[in-house]
């Protein structure tokens, strides 16, 4: 691969420190068997130093069961828990692959969403940096020019989401998948009940049909089993987890309380675990932006993440997020599957999720890599039946959070009033929004940092009519 390392460009280079938090989802956990080295699996010298530079000492389970098959040349369907090391157990195979016979539009890589695909790139960029591997992202809410420049270059890896995948393959002149060696599905099942069927199936008829196919899932749906059959030769199936399982390190608790309450005991516990890093979880984009809101109003350096924020908007409230400036991530589903995130210690569960499964993959953004975490759901009156379906699933009941009443609903006072600035504030990016026209993408991804100014107003207008007052 030497006429790619000498013009390897700095895109393909991150910052140790950048790549060291990207890896964590890749260690195993204090339970394996520490003995195995990614040598002994069969990787190649140059990729072994790649892993140690990331600090990835030894093989996580997946790993260690599902490269020395790939190496073998044979099709994986890889079933394991999210937080478990599945990008390092496709990525070191497609890459020593690549070395022994180099060509561009090696491989491709389907993610259900963005922020998973930069992910993926960035473990692929770091592990691939010493051969000159070259990757591109190719994402919806992108510009399109721009990604068939970068398609135009021939990359060796192609990160994608299918929408936007398809959309190339139809429209970029000179685009095509013919010569493709590697496919990988990760989080297959998340990418078919995202109803991209449609678009999968484009894509399996324009690559070839001679080539490696890995299937990702942490779950095996009648779906998945389906895409199996229509895509995969001989698969062996590698099962890490055989029931849905949270990491043991996982300290999980439930919240039974009255949901006009809801805002109140969340403030109460992130003010009880201040110090803390928090990603709460909600069920709409609306509510994500109001969550925000609120919290900020009430002091706190919160951002929210959701599927209306435009590509820019979202990895910026992530880097935020993932430097520590900002200590709590707001977020919808978008964001609970595959973002690794070592050092988030409290999930809450503000909304129940609809999907039992969900739940599985939102407390596992904490635990990981054999750290402890907290994950506590908050459950209304309205959400009984939903929580004991999530009960059911993990198999056990989870204890009861404790808090004092009395001591949370002090805060009452103070959470009322940030609610009626957060109504305001809200309206008036709702104003705003249609004032600009209902243009793609009009700003109405807002990510709070410059929607403080209603609290400055309506603090000027206390001042003022106090001082008329006074006179």
């Amino acid at each position: 691969m030497t006429e790619d390392s000498e013009n390897s460009d700095n895109d393909s280079h991150h910052s140790t420190e950048e790549v060291e938090e990207k890896s964590g989802d890749e260690k195993p956990e204090n339970n394996e068997d520490t003995t195995v080295t990614f040598k002994d699996l069969g990787i190649v010298d140059v990729l072994c130093e790649a892993c140690e530079e990331l600090k990835w000492k030894h093989p996580s389970k997946i790993q260690k069961e599902s490269i020395p098959i790939a190496l073998q040349g044979k099709d994986i369907i890889g079933l394991a828990e999210t937080g478990s090391g599945k990008t390092g157990a496709f990525a070191l195979p497609i890459l020593q692959a690549l070395l022994e016979n180099p060509q561009r539009y090696f491989a491709l890589i389907l993610t259900p969403t963005r922020e998973l695909a930069f992910q993926i790139s960035e473990q692929f960029e770091a592990l691939g940096a010493s051969i000159g591997v070259k990757c591109a992202v190719i994402v919806g809410g992108m510009d399109m020019v721009a990604q068939a420049l970068m398609l135009s270059k021939k990359p060796h890896i192609i990160i994608a989401t299918p929408g936007r995948l398809v959309d190339h393959l139809e429209n970029t002149k000179g685009f095509n998948l013919k010569a493709l060696k590697f496919l990988v599905m990760d989080e297959a099942d998340r990418i078919l009940n995202m109803d991209f069927e449609v678009e999968v199936d484009k894509i399996l008829r324009v690559i070839p049909r001679e080539r490696r196919t890995y299937l990702f899932s942490a779950t095996m749906t009648k779906k998945v089993q389906k895409l199996q059959r229509a895509s995969l030769q001989d698969p062996v199936k590698i099962e890490v987890s055989t029931k849905y399982q949270t990491v043991e390190k996982l300290q999980q608790y439930y919240l039974f309380i009255p949901l006009k309450y809801k805002d109140v005991y969340l403030v109460h516990i992130l003010n009880e675990l201040s110090g803390n890093s928090f990603i709460v979880f909600v069920s709409t984009c609306a509510g994500a932006l109001r969550a925000a809101l609120l919290l900020r109003a009430l002091g706190v350096p919160a951002v929210p993440l959701h599927g209306q924020m435009s590509q820019q908007r979202r990895l910026a409230a992530l880097a935020k997020f993932k430097s520590k400036a900002r200590s709590v991530l707001v977020c919808t589903d978008v964001a609970s599957r595959g973002l690794d995130i070592p050092h988030v210690d409290v999930v809450v569960n503000l909304d129940i999720p609809l999907h039992s499964k969900d739940y599985i993959h939102r407390v596992g953004r904490t635990a990981r890599a054999g750290r402890a975490g907290k994950a506590i759901t908050f459950v209304s009156q309205y959400d009984v039946e939903l929580y004991q379906r999530i009960e059911q699933l993990i198999g056990k009941q989870l204890p009861l959070y404790p808090t004092e009443e009395s001591e949370v609903l002090v805060l009452q006072e103070r959470v009322a009033e940030a609610q009626r600035l957060t109504k305001i504030e809200m309206k008036e990016l709702e104003d705003k929004k249609s004032a600009k026209g209902k243009k793609r993408g009009a700003d109405s991804d807002d990510d709070t940092e410059e929607a403080a100014g209603v609290r400055r107003r309506i603090r000027g207008h206390k001042h003022a009519r106090g001082s008329k007052r006074k006179r």
